[in-house]
């Protein structure tokens, strides 16, 4: 008898439950059906704080007070903006020099990276180029390794990819006449 009493106490127990999930998911809300509310409008989690869904979810529906992450407008690519730096140098007035140099980490020897960070700022050089920027007023140049925006180690010694991600670069400056004689 004690067997048969715990099995219906289970039971009623089973569909108490279910029959108080139903209406929290047929309930429109402020979040559109997405997510099973409770009768005062909160979001029902389950026992890991997860947010319970309904069918009707979607990811671009999705909250962040249930985990939506805020998509990020997109950065320029490199193309664009030097593209837009191209536009820019041809309309400058009086504009006389244009310094390309070209920057990497500490990998590899330090002659490898003068040459590598050579070859980065001709790249920049010749696309400025392509987009009509006067190559007589480019001037190229190298400072390899030299001239780190950021660590290439960790102070304790191991690598530091972020940092070396930051110090692969080009830098462009540009020198305008103040007068003319």
């Amino acid at each position: 008898m004690k067997v048969k009493l715990h099995k219906l106490g289970l039971g009623l127990a089973a569909s108490v439950v279910l029959f108080a999930a139903l209406p929290a998911q047929a309930q429109v809300n402020k979040y559109g059906c997405i997510y099973a509310v409770d009768p005062y409008g909160v979001i029902v989690r389950d026992p890991y704080g997860r947010c319970i869904r309904t069918p009707w979810w979607t990811a671009e529906k999705d909250v962040a007070e249930c985990g939506a992450v805020a998509v990020a407008p997109a950065q320029p690519t490199c193309e664009t903006r030097l593209t837009q730096l191209a536009s820019d140098i041809n309309r400058a007035e009086r504009l006389s020099t244009v310094k390309i140099v070209g920057h990497t980490d500490s990998k590899g020897t330090e002659e490898y990276n003068y040459k590598l960070g050579h070859r980065r700022a001709n790249t920049v050089a010749a696309f400025l180029a392509e987009k009509g920027v006067s190559r007589s007023k480019m001037v190229a140049s190298s400072e390899g390794e030299l001239q780190p925006v950021a660590p290439n180690t960790l102070p304790n010694g191991r690598d530091n990819p972020e940092g070396r991600a930051l110090n692969r670069r080009v830098e462009v400056t540009t020198i305008t006449e103040m007068c003319r004689e």
